[in-house]
């Protein structure tokens, strides 16, 4: 949260695995990604994409450079049936203000984590954002949420 509020897309970036996937669904139950319409629904060449794209001069949408402020509590940490793969649950509000317009995001996170190849470090696999309002016109956001 820390590193998207401060406009460090790339060092964000390196937390998830070379195989990753970043989903935002467009139902409250989540559903299918491969079958129903996602806000977002990017592996990690997409995600490279779309990070290259805001951090240049010409993300059109990022003009002016939208302020954040993320909160994120209830973090719970469960496991999984593989030693080193673990889920995190956690609550979210990001406060989006850009040129005079503000708008909230209130959620729930989900993260799938594993170690990395060295053994010490934690990777993103899966990063789920759940829009407490993802039926609901959300505007197209511009923002990583």
């Amino acid at each position: 949260a820390r590193l998207l509020d401060q406009g460090r897309h790339q060092d964000w970036l390196a937390l998830f695995a070379p195989e990753c996937l970043y989903w935002v669904p467009a139902s409250l139950d989540g559903g299918d990604p491969r079958r129903e319409v996602a806000v977002s629904f990017d592996d990690r060449r997409r995600m490279e994409d779309r990070v290259y794209r805001l951090n240049n001069e010409y993300a059109w949408s990022q003009q002016p450079v939208s302020r954040t402020a993320r909160l994120v509590s209830n973090v719970s940490v469960f496991s999984s049936d593989e030693a080193d793969v673990f889920m995190v649950r956690s609550n979210f509000l990001t406060t989006e203000f850009q040129a005079g317009d503000k708008r909230l995001y209130t959620g729930w996170y989900g993260h799938q984590l594993a170690r990395g190849d060295d053994g010490d470090a934690w990777q993103i696999l899966v990063k789920q954002v759940n829009l407490i309002d993802c039926d609901q016109n959300l505007r197209n956001p511009s923002i990583i949420l």
